[in-house]
């Protein structure tokens, strides 16, 4: 099984799938950024660290129990990184920048540090290329990090685009597995700049109309799990509902799984069941929901 995967909801998701069925996962890189010289690439450290078992799970970024001497030090000395970035985490992005700084690409930089974090799920980024998510406000044009971790999400939402997107390609890799999967979930991110990125690298979207494909909705009622969805999902033209998450990927998407406060939905293409993971417990169960749906289609 293939997922797509952006940060907060699915890696939630993927600590329930890794006891019940194998999968490997492509991960948004539209919100990377270099930061004290290094690369960080928020949602894969996510996927890996839930995979891992050691994101902090009460904010599901960074690593449990981090500390942050290095980010004070240097605010200390007038440099202001933009980021809180850990002292564990830190090393993470060192790792990876040093992969790139020696050749490596970053599908394999990025399988170097999963294997360093003893995770065995093949991981691999949406491309290679530079790829950032900038959101149109009001207050003008920011990059994603920009707006949701200085802004706090504050300014009003007029558009999103992917600069750079018309020149990332699908990693070769991801294109040669992707041509024997039969199956594919998208779990539980932000559908505008956690998904849709990298629904929108070369024909990827394309490749899944002959796939089964089943998405797990971010939203329940009008109300998103978590972050700027219900924002981000205005200004694309989607309504803020499940039936808005169905729209985005209604070209390919054979079935929606939405929570149960949402089954009066319920029709051929959307089926209910309690989505929320306050748990692992929790994303056992909603896993073992979702696997055994794609027998059903």
């Amino acid at each position: 099984m293939l997922v797509l995967s952006g940060g907060t909801g699915t890696p939630k998701l993927l600590q329930g799938l890794k006891e019940v069925c194998d999968f490997w996962v492509v991960v948004n890189t539209a919100e990377d950024v270099w930061v004290s010289g290094n690369k960080i690439c928020p949602d894969i450290d996510s996927v890996i660290y839930a995979l891992a078992e050691i994101i902090d799970n009460k904010k599901w970024w960074g690593i449990k129990g981090d500390t942050f001497t290095t980010h004070e030090r240097l605010k200390a000395l007038g440099f202001n990184e933009g980021m809180r970035i850990g002292d564990l985490d830190r090393a993470t992005h060192i790792l990876r920048s040093e992969a790139l700084r020696s050749g490596k690409s970053l599908c394999e930089a990025t399988q170097i540090v999963a294997r360093a974090y003893d995770v065995r799920n093949r991981i691999y980024p949406m491309c290679e290329e530079e790829v950032s998510t900038i959101i149109v406000t009001d207050e003008g044009e920011m990059h994603f990090q920009e707006f949701w971790v200085t802004r706090k999400g504050e300014p009003e939402v007029l558009d999103v685009r992917f600069e750079n997107i018309e020149r990332a390609r699908i990693p070769e890799v991801v294109k040669k597995k992707l041509r024997k999967e039969d199956e594919v979930l998208i779990g539980p991110s932000n559908p505008i700049t956690s998904i849709l990125p990298i629904l929108s690298v070369e024909d990827f979207a394309e490749r899944l109309k002959d796939k089964k494909v089943i998405a797990v909705s971010p939203i329940v009622g009008n109300k998103p799990f978590s972050g700027p969805a219900g924002k981000l999902m205005k200004a694309k033209g989607f309504e803020v509902s499940p039936k808005g998450v169905f729209d985005v990927y209604s070209n390919f998407l054979d079935l929606l799984v939405v929570d149960t406060e949402d089954s009066n939905l319920e029709s051929n293409n959307i089926v209910s069941t309690n989505t929320l993971m306050k748990c692992k417990e929790d994303a056992v169960r909603l896993a073992e929901f979702v696997v055994k749906l794609f027998d059903c289609i």
